[in-house]
């Protein structure tokens, strides 16, 4: 979210700390546990879930997770460190237009619904 990335740059340009690592992966295990959980509890029904979307979030938020510990291993982001990170979220973007079809194919795969 903006305030997220406005403390984020104060913190690591300005600050010269590493609250913005704690911030961005504090914020992505907030929304994943906090967020998705609340939708849960105010929704007036039963909400039907799926593996795909659960597999597919996981899988490239733990490849990201990855990437961000690697480059973050000698305490520095290089621009082009930085700029690779940044293609995986317009990859992860990228790959939501094309979600339907593969969640279609991916369900036809593995014979569930």
């Amino acid at each position: 979210s903006a305030p997220e990335f406005f403390t984020s740059i104060v913190g690591a340009t300005i600050a010269q700390n590493d609250v913005g690592f704690g911030t961005i992966v504090g914020s992505a295990v907030f929304n994943v546990l906090f967020v998705i959980g609340l939708c849960g509890y105010v929704a007036k029904g039963n909400i039907e879930l799926t593996w795909w979307p659960l597999f597919r979030d996981c899988t490239y938020y733990i490849c990201s997770l990855a990437v961000l510990a690697a480059f973050t291993f000698n305490q520095l982001i290089e621009a082009w460190e930085a700029a690779i990170l940044f293609s995986l979220y317009i990859g992860y973007v990228s790959f939501m237009f094309v979600n339907k079809p593969l969640n279609v194919w991916a369900y036809q795969k593995t014979g569930t619904p």
